[in-house]
């Protein structure tokens, strides 16, 4: 089994934090979204891994090359970005005819991957959602079979929206899908959509299966990012800080913080992820992810995504309040 992971798009919802930083190795819960994923996987016994990468692809394979050497590895480039098929389709050399697992770099769940990696089927993750405009939607027949796959309708007539998580044993099928929707430049919103591909395999009498995942998190936004490390956080085991990491501190659990930081005079918490060596003084933050070697001072935070190497330093107030006086900083 393969898992086939994309992470070449720009994540232009997440600027300007991708401006510099591919949208997969933004940090929830103590490691990048692409980590999250990655360690399901494995745990679930997977050890080939094909990326498909773009826009500061060479970070993604750094980090992968650094964090994983344990697993078999390959990087396929896509310089364009013509959707989620023709990123597919770019690496059938990789895939050859092997059973590949495709899982969207962007996308955190919570299912039995294990089963879904031994099952004999095809299946694809589906979830019911409030709005399905916005995403692929699975029809199922009588049978609980999917017997049509749309991309993002007008008009649904399904609320199982594909959450990015793709079993496919057919591979051969698939490649050929994805020839003919290329050659003859079939597109959905101007894009080669893999949703199309596996309706065409459908259509080929491949029959898929579909499985239910119990949560799942489209890290595409920051606030859907926020919620996610919320989350995480309070199921993972985050209430004990280093001592050595904190001085003078109030810390609100759950907490993440990293190796190599500094943080004194501060309240922290809940529901903060702070990466290796951030340095934080006399500040107040809550429901916030700050990344790697930030340097923040004097900050009053909540909601906040902080990037990489960022530096804030706030304000300090001097005051002389008279009776029946009020303020309003916000």
């Amino acid at each position: 089994m393969k898992a086939v992971i994309p992470v070449a798009g720009i994540g232009t919802r997440l600027r300007p934090h991708t401006h510099t930083q591919p949208k997969s190795l933004i940090p929830v819960a103590g490691k990048p979204i692409l980590a999250h994923i990655v360690d399901q996987l494995v745990e679930a016994g997977v050890n080939e891994f094909i990326f498909i990468i773009g826009y500061l692809g060479d970070k993604i394979e750094e980090y992968i090359s650094k964090n994983y050497p344990q697993i078999q590895a390959e990087f396929v480039m896509q310089t364009t970005g013509k959707g989620t098929g023709h990123a597919i389709w770019l690496a059938k050399e990789a895939i050859g005819n092997s059973p590949i697992l495709i899982v969207f770099g962007d996308t955190i769940c919570e299912l039995d991957w294990k089963a879904i990696v031994q099952s004999k089927h095809s299946m694809l993750g589906v979830k019911k959602v409030d709005d399905p405009r916005q995403f692929g939607v699975a029809e199922l027949d009588e049978d609980q079979h999917i017997c049509r796959l749309v991309e993002k309708p007008s008009i649904p007539k399904s609320n199982l929206a594909l959450v990015g998580i793709y079993k496919i044993n057919e591979t051969e099928v698939l490649m050929s899908c994805l020839d003919t929707i290329i050659e003859n430049n079939i597109k959905t919103q101007n894009e080669f959509h893999l949703t199309d591909a596996l309706m065409c395999m459908i259509q080929s009498d491949v029959e898929f299966y579909s499985f239910n995942v119990s949560s799942w998190f489209d890290c595409g936004k920051k606030e859907i990012l926020l919620q996610t490390n919320q989350l995480l956080l309070k199921r993972g085991q985050f209430k004990d800080v280093d001592p050595e990491a904190v001085h003078n501190c109030i810390i609100i659990p759950p907490v993440f913080i990293d190796k190599g930081c500094k943080i004194s005079n501060s309240i922290i918490g809940p529901n903060v992820s702070i990466g290796e060596n951030v340095i934080i003084e006399s500040s107040i933050i809550k429901e916030t992810i700050i990344g790697p070697y930030a340097d923040l001072n004097y900050a009053v935070l909540t909601n906040s995504l902080i990037g990489n190497d960022a530096s804030l330093q706030g304000t300090v107030q001097s005051l002389n309040l008279g009776d029946s006086a009020e303020i309003n900083f916000r």
